[in-house]
């Protein structure tokens, strides 16, 4: 969210705060995300849990930056682990920390901030457990600000990927309230736009387990499973999937157990996305914080043997393709799933009343 505010000539990043948790399995501060944030901001988050900081300390932590400036825009995101209907528990339990969406309000009233914005999965309002979005809202409203929370696909703005994600906007008494979509009145994205084939064109054909020898973030890992590898050598280019090996002879060697019951039982759901190629002519599937496998999702590169590179994946999650990551390969992976596409912040730094003039930067007239 902070590389689109970072980007647009409104704004400078002054000061952020991420906990840096990776897998649970890990621990803490195992994430590597702010030598990444760093590197492309400017700024090096502080350590700490949201969690457990008490909201009124917040201002002190920020004090030398601001000065006696008022805050533009505050950005909070909390996980949307608990929120997002990948997991089926979260149809049923609400996970705690879900309560984080409302612990951005107390953040709000001592940051006193002019705009407000939040992003989370779709669920945020429309799930099971809308009430803490709800709860969120009220608070704010008491605070004195104006709220618009609302449901996204992002497509629509220009995300050459199928991600749809809850947005949420709000503005101090006196400012006018904008959003997405009174940015884009009157305007469309072309559908080539924000296809596999637009996204990555330009970039080097690449193997395996090596990296671009002009970007070093142009690499992808290599297989320590040949049969991973022979299953992906077999997939039809443009938008295959295991499903299609079913009746190749080698689908007893190549294919997983799993795999195999399910094309005895005819149930094949969402599954064949596992293992899959990326379509040329369509957006992206929905990156996912565990993008770095190709048994995770439809990751693999249309035509290429290999999953999608860290560059691939990063521009078709809204990123400029000059952006920096740090850290492991797999945590690399991991800070481009996590995040808000930079294409979309940098949009909504715009919904100010200025849109004719960012439509004109991205071309449109």
């Amino acid at each position: 969210m902070s590389c689109g505010f970072h980007a647009h000539p409104g704004f400078k990043i002054v000061g952020a705060v991420d906990g840096e948790f990776g897998k649970p399995s890990n621990g803490r501060g195992t994430l590597e995300c702010n030598s990444t944030y760093e590197a492309n901001m400017g700024v090096r988050p502080l350590v700490k849990d949201l969690a457990v900081i008490p909201p009124s300390e917040l201002p002190a932590l920020f004090q030398e930056q601001l000065g006696k400036r008022p805050l533009s825009v505050l950005i909070a995101c909390p996980p949307c682990t608990g929120f997002s209907r990948a997991l089926p528990k979260n149809h049923l339990v609400d996970d705690p920390r879900n309560s984080l969406v409302i612990e951005s309000a107390l953040f709000v009233e001592a940051l006193k901030p002019r705009i407000f914005v939040m992003e989370n999965a779709r669920e945020l309002i429309r799930g099971n457990f809308s009430h803490h979005f709800e709860n969120l809202k009220r608070s704010l409203e008491r605070l004195g600000y104006r709220v618009h929370g609302d449901v996204h696909i992002l497509s629509k703005f220009g995300l050459p990927q199928k991600r749809e994600r809850s947005i949420v906007v709000a503005v101090a008494k006196g400012l006018q309230l904008r959003t997405l979509d009174d940015l884009w009145a009157g305007y469309r994205v072309k559908a080539e736009a924000t296809h596999v084939r637009r996204a990555l064109s330009g970039l080097e054909t690449l193997v395996a387990g090596r990296a671009s020898t002009t970007d070093p973030l142009h690499a992808s890992p290599g297989f320590s499973d040949p049969s991973s590898l022979r299953r992906l050598e077999l997939l039809p280019n443009d938008g295959g999937s295991w499903a299609d090996l079913r009746l190749h002879p080698e689908a007893l060697h190549v294919l997983t157990p799993a795999m195999l019951r399910n094309i005895e039982a005819g149930d094949f759901g969402s599954h064949p996305d596992v293992y899959g190629r990326l379509w040329w002519d369509r957006p992206a599937i929905t990156i996912k914080r565990e993008c770095s496998h190709i048994g995770n999702g439809r990751y693999s590169h249309p035509e290429q043997n290999r999953l999608c590179s860290v560059r691939e994946m990063s521009i078709l999650q809204g990123f400029p393709r000059d952006y920096v990551f740090r850290g492991s390969l797999s945590n690399m992976y991991r800070h481009i799933g996590d995040a808000v596409p930079p294409l979309i912040s940098y949009q909504l730094g715009d919904c100010d009343g200025r849109s004719s003039d960012l439509l004109r930067r991205f071309g449109f007239q």
